[in-house]
């Protein structure tokens, strides 16, 4: 497909001289970064997807001598009569 691009002049310039370089043609050297730049975003956004967190399926549940579960001091005294501490 034909399109038209406005570039800027030392930007045209370089890409037509590295072209020349390796060989090949300036469009072919624009499909091939234009290629690259997608797949570039396409990784990208599939390392953003999120991950799915582990769900414990089991039973149970807090111990009944839990008071206050959001209480810090609550948790680490259940720890503590658990592990005979007190």
């Amino acid at each position: 497909m034909r399109t038209t691009l406005d570039i800027d002049d030392g930007l045209l310039i370089q890409a037509k001289q590295f072209a020349a370089g390796k060989h090949t043609s300036l469009t072919r050297l624009i499909e091939e970064g234009l290629s690259l730049r997608l797949q570039a975003a396409q990784a990208a956004t599939i390392g953003k997807a999120r991950c799915a967190l582990p769900v414990y399926a089991g039973q149970g549940g807090l111990q009944s001598t839990i008071k206050n579960a959001s209480s810090q001091r609550a948790l680490l005294d259940a720890i503590d009569e658990a592990d005979g501490v007190r």
